[in-house]
């Protein structure tokens, strides 16, 4: 962790951690790898069985196989995102620069995935039949880690295109069968600023005594960035 790194509150973490697809390529001194992986396993869990594993993979001769093999599928992921979603299609309603500020993040995260200094792999050992509640055991772990990174200066990110190279994977990392793997986490300092993110005002998603009762106490804190709302969220191209 840089000296002039400035300490940071958590509502200031929460605030201000955006997904970040840009990275410098400089590695992440052990010392604060560390301290983000140990965040991540402070986690709670459903009665404390602390089912998640994190399998780091750096850019060593250990792990370059399986980055490699991440590379390729998120670059056919995304590639398949493109056709499918039409992010390529022009004429969207004077929302082009945002657009394609989205789109060139998401190309030079897929090509230089390899040249990312940390990938995680975040991993739940399944010990029951499948819940719905199971991501309770894994997701707030992925969250201390994000956190903890934006803390110490480091930007993250959450994807899930290691689906696409799955079978691989397993084999390459000899993960068992009863083990989930939920997310990949990126790490490393970013090309870029931090937030404030950008999201739909507090007073749409939270409610009191009944749905869409309205809880006139929550309010967005002065420098908010709002997006626009819930109705028309579906043509929002911001990557945060």
């Amino acid at each position: 962790m840089s000296e002039t790194t400035p300490a940071i509150s958590t509502i200031e973490a929460m605030a201000t951690a955006r997904s970040f697809h840009r990275y410098r390529f400089d590695p992440i001194p052990e010392q604060d790898l560390g301290r983000i992986l140990w965040a991540a396993t402070r986690a709670p869990s459903g009665t404390n069985r602390q089912p998640y594993r994190f399998i780091v993979l750096r850019d060593t001769t250990g792990g370059r196989p399986a980055r490699q093999l991440l590379g390729d599928g998120f670059r056919r992921g995304w590639a398949h995102k493109v056709g499918a979603e039409g992010w390529q299609k022009e004429g969207d309603e004077g929302r082009s620069s945002r657009r394609v500020r989205s789109m060139e993040a998401m190309q030079k995260f897929v090509d230089d995935f390899e040249k990312i200094p940390v990938i995680v792999l975040a991993c739940m050992h399944r010990y029951r039949e499948p819940h719905h509640g199971e991501g309770a055991s894994i997701f707030p772990a992925c969250q201390n880690m994000l956190l903890a990174a934006r803390s110490l200066g480091y930007g993250a990110c959450f994807s899930g295109w290691h689906k696409v190279v799955e079978d691989e994977l397993r084999q390459l990392l000899s993960i068992p069968d009863d083990v989930v793997l939920s997310l990949t986490i990126t790490l490393g300092k970013p090309e870029g600023s931090f937030g404030p993110v950008r999201r739909f005002p507090a007073s749409e998603l939270v409610y009191e005594n009944g749905w869409e009762q309205g809880a006139e106490w929550v309010v967005d804190p002065p420098g908010s960035l709002l997006s626009r709302s819930r109705m028309k969220s579906a043509t929002s191209y911001r990557v945060d």
